[in-house]
């Protein structure tokens, strides 16, 4: 692509102006340079994949809930969030129970809240500018709204579908957001219209950018594979009081409105009088689809304040939003030490540690028949004692072996990692029978050959071998491992890569043949605690 040059405004057949930025090549509008920069900012990488994957999970399918669990345990910092948020004042009211755990809050608090509130904590690690104020402000704007929804449950008959409106309200303000990280001075004019009170945000975005904001959300969450009926509930519906929808698609419609709308009463930064007026403009609007008085919406914007509060310090956002408060009433969400003394020690998680999960069976190999949930439980330790930040290299790494040695029944385990000095690879800790003689003489040379060790960090290939004894395999064992570990049959071999480079690896065999090898759920839980061990070499 072409060298960029100035931005300069032109006029398009229907008399607007429009943004243009010359490139060589042709002419892109702003609405391509803006999805353009969403799609190719290495800041963003994983975004609408992730978005995407949480997105198309389903409370219906009980796969679904294991598959949420997998995929937030294996982000240290959206765990660490999501138990934050699991245990605070907002979600006490819910339960009164210690949550220690993902899967625990799933059960307790419900899939779908897991799951929106796992969304609203990507949406903001995601934006690269989310400490500029006018980024900040949208972000706080659209996890109000999203909180918004999930009280509005109590409002409607199609709880069901909650889920489905928590998603758009979430993204309802996209296009905002988006133009505020990549485009902060268009952003700022088009708010300024808005503000002086001339121009509907629609109006501005059209005299401003010369297209609705709402086509460029609708783009980009095409792009990152959300459902079509959550994009279509973006729409909006003519101005004027709402009647009863006649659907489900309509009533969708009319509640991410309404979240979206509703947003300014939850954050608190209007005036008193601006307040009285928005929610008389929302009554008139929505009252007969959701039968609102003020008590009613009064109600539902007060519990919604407390639960966005928590979520916004969950996300590192409350914390850097000095100008904008989200509540005026601070007795919502701050502790009264002297009246209420045994306050803080009640909602303490307690840390107990759980009852040890069982092993029940094994199979003639000695790996149990229940890994996955010991493997779940070894990734939760292990990503609690990371969210800890205080603990020592030593002990996290002897954490996550002892975890794959026990989960898999495993005979001997080490890391073994490069040793510049010497150019080998060469075990550090090990768990297992005769763990210390096998250590000592567990290293290779660091000069590639064509055997499995080498391959495996060359190719980046987790490798599992029901057994070893195979000709076809055994040519590709090393001479030091044979002779060093002879009996090895079922192998696990986990290469460590660091920026495409080789760190080292994971080993762990067994002296007998493992016929039911590593199912696919047990393969994902064994990345995760690769990926924290891997985490924690490069943190440490």
């Amino acid at each position: 692509m072409g060298s960029i040059q100035k931005p300069y405004f032109s006029q398009d057949s229907s008399n607007s102006l429009v943004f243009t930025t010359k490139i060589k090549s042709g002419t892109k509008t702003l609405k391509d340079r803006l999805i353009d920069a969403v799609t190719d900012d290495p800041n963003l990488p994983a975004l609408g994949s992730s978005i995407a994957r949480i997105v198309k999970l389903s409370s219906s399918d009980d796969q679904s809930i294991q598959q949420l669990s997998y995929y937030v345990l294996s982000d240290v910092s959206l765990t660490q969030k999501i138990l934050r948020l699991s245990n605070s004042a907002a979600f006490k009211a819910i339960t009164n129970k210690e949550i220690s755990s993902i899967n625990k809050a799933i059960f307790l608090l419900g899939f779908d809240s897991v799951k929106t509130s796992a969304l609203a904590i990507l949406l903001v690690d995601g934006m690269p500018a989310k400490h500029a104020s006018h980024v900040r402000i949208e972000l706080i704007h659209a996890l109000a709204a999203s909180v918004i929804s999930r009280k509005l449950a109590a409002l409607t008959p199609f709880t069901k579908d909650i889920e489905e409106v928590s998603i758009a309200a979430l993204f309802k303000n996209l296009g905002r957001i988006l133009l505020a990280t990549y485009e902060p001075d268009l952003y700022h004019s088009m708010m300024a219209l808005v503000t002086q009170g001339q121009h509907t945000p629609p109006q501005a975005s059209m005299l401003v950018l010369g297209f609705s904001l709402d086509t460029l959300t609708e783009a980009l969450l095409e792009e990152w594979n959300v459902p079509v009926n959550v994009i279509q509930a973006l729409s909006a519906k003519p101005s004027g009081a709402l009647i009863t929808p006649k659907n489900k698609q309509e009533w969708m419609q009319i509640a991410a409105e309404f979240c979206e709308k509703a947003a300014p009463l939850v954050l608190g930064t209007n005036l008193i009088a601006e307040e009285i007026e928005l929610k008389e403009k929302l009554l008139n609007r929505f009252g007969k689809v959701f039968s609102l008085t003020i008590p009613i919406l009064n109600e539902l914007i007060s519990k919604a304040t407390l639960e966005t509060r928590e979520l916004l310090v969950s996300a590192d956002l409350e914390s850097l939003d000095k100008n904008n408060k989200i509540s005026q009433d601070s007795t919502h969400c701050e502790f009264d030490i002297a009246a209420e003394e045994n306050l803080i020690n009640e909602l303490t998680i307690n840390n107990d540690e759980p009852h040890n999960l069982q092993i029940t069976e094994r199979y003639a190999c000695n790996k149990p028949y229940n890994a996955s949930p010991l493997l779940l439980n070894g990734i939760q330790k292990t990503t609690e004692m990371m969210a800890s930040g205080d603990y020592r290299l030593e002990n996290l790494i002897n954490l996550g072996l002892d975890s794959l040695y026990s989960a898999l029944g495993f005979r001997f385990i080490t890391l073994c990692l490069k040793d510049s000095k010497m150019n080998s690879f060469r075990a550090r800790s090990s768990l297992g029978k005769k763990n210390l003689e096998y250590q000592k003489g567990f290293n290779f040379s660091t000069i590639p050959t064509n055997d499995l060790f080498h391959l495996a960090m060359q190719r980046n290939i987790d490798i599992v071998i029901a057994n070893a004894f195979i000709p076809r395999i055994r040519k590709l064992m090393p001479l030091w491992h044979t002779t060093l570990l002879p009996d090895a049959c079922s192998i696990l071999v986990l290469p460590l890569i660091v920026n495409k480079k080789p760190i080292g690896l994971i080993y762990a065999d067994r002296e007998t043949e493992s016929l039911e090898g590593i199912t696919h759920d047990e393969a994902k839980l064994v990345r995760i605690l690769k990926g924290q061990i891997l985490i924690a070499l490069n943190s440490k």
